[in-house]
């Protein structure tokens, strides 16, 4: 029988595309410097580094922030008419970059591109006097792009080009939230297959789990799913993709005011999330509520927990369970005005699942956010 050990040393070498997980998740958004403040203000994210007309970057101004595994970094152009500004002016605020880490980004690269994936960044070596950084990166699904990072040789605060960033009178006190569990995309109708042949075929990930418009629907509206994993797990993204109903759908939806696919969602780990989401709540983010209803018989289906029911009630964390244990997980509202890109804060206590049985619930609470919008 092969130990956990021998497996991952086998995965390692028999994997082209070794990922170490989420590097970063960069946003391009119309005011970086506010947008920093709020995630740091709302979702308990510190300074972490600068770059901008002062580091030698002239067209732009990002601001890397760190939560304990987690890093974001908020991106805004500082004049009309370049890529930034174009990404911005199609479709809002959103994700730009889902950044990998990898022990070879030149690897990453090739071994990508000789798939047939389209070239975003040919491998560049950053450099400065904490070492060098190697990054390159390939285009995925409407204008998101996948950036590879090599960071073995660097020891700066976030990467060259950056210079480090604190506010001595601003620190917000942190809310539990640890890594990326997953990042959803949101594409076209019919495009869900070809998505994932591409992380099949271009990127070695399996298809570990499919949800078809039975299991996610409700009386309006429907989609389907399917979630991409990377070989050793450390990165999931699932892909939806609209399914035929009477009324528009969540990812018609998205995808109307998105403007084109996207991603849809940022999952967020916490080690406990009613401590999470009582924080969070405290800081003004919005979550979705689903009926009070629905814990009338949550026992009954989901059987024992460890946590008290009456503060999951309170604060409408959902609960779901498979084979290998249980989640509990709740989405807030849209972040931007447009209904587009939203987080999931979720905590796993052995399940390797998405919550399929929260999906009837959770869909009618966002088709009741979409009626008032006037979008359903």
């Amino acid at each position: 029988m092969k130990t956990a050990a021998s497996q991952a040393r086998q995965n390692s070498t028999t994997d082209f595309l070794p990922l170490e997980g989420t590097d970063y998740v960069e946003f391009y958004v119309g005011n970086a410097k506010q947008a920093a403040h709020y995630y740091m203000s709302a979702f308990g994210f510190q300074a972490l580094a600068y770059s901008g007309p002062q580091t030698g970057h002239k067209d732009r101004a990002s601001y890397a922030i760190r939560q304990h595994k987690l890093t974001f970094v908020l991106t805004t152009p500082l004049r009309p008419g370049n890529e930034i500004a174009e990404h911005l002016n199609k479709h809002g605020d959103g994700v730009k970059a889902l950044s990998l880490r990898v022990p070879d980004a030149t690897s990453a690269w090739k071994e990508t591109t000789s798939r047939g994936a389209k070239s975003y960044l040919e491998p560049v070596v950053l450099k400065d006097d904490d070492g060098e950084l190697v990054m390159s990166g390939i285009h995925t699904y409407g204008d998101t792009v996948h950036l590879f990072i090599e960071r073995k040789n660097y020891h700066g605060a976030f990467m060259p080009g950056y210079r480090a960033w604190s506010n001595p009178h601003f620190k917000p006190i942190d809310t539990g939230l640890q890594y990326v569990d997953h990042c959803v995309g949101n594409v076209g109708w019919n495009q869900m297959n070809p998505w994932v042949k591409f992380y099949e075929d271009v990127m070695g990930f399996k298809n570990i789990l499919t949800f078809d418009d039975e299991d996610i629907s409700t009386e309006y509206s429907a989609l389907m799913s399917k979630v991409m994993s990377s070989g050793n797990g450390f990165v999931k993204f699932p892909i939806n993709e609209p399914a035929e109903g009477k009324k528009k759908s969540q990812v018609e939806e998205y995808l109307e005011f998105y403007n084109g696919e996207g991603v849809q969602h940022v999952a967020l780990a916490t080690n406990d999330i009613v401590k999470t989401v009582r924080e969070l709540m405290s800081r003004g983010v919005e979550f979705l509520q689903v009926p009070t209803s629905y814990y009338d018989d949550l026992l009954d289906r989901v059987g024992q927990i460890d946590e008290d029911l009456a503060p999951l009630r309170e604060l409408g964390i959902l609960v779901d369970r498979d084979n290998e244990g249980y989640l509990l997980q709740l989405f807030s509202k849209p972040v931007e005005d447009r209904p587009t890109l939203f987080f999931e804060i979720i905590q796993r206590k052995g399940a390797k699942s998405f919550g399929k049985g929260n999906f009837k619930a959770l869909f009618e609470a966002i088709e009741r956010e979409q009626e008032a919008r006037g979008n359903l």
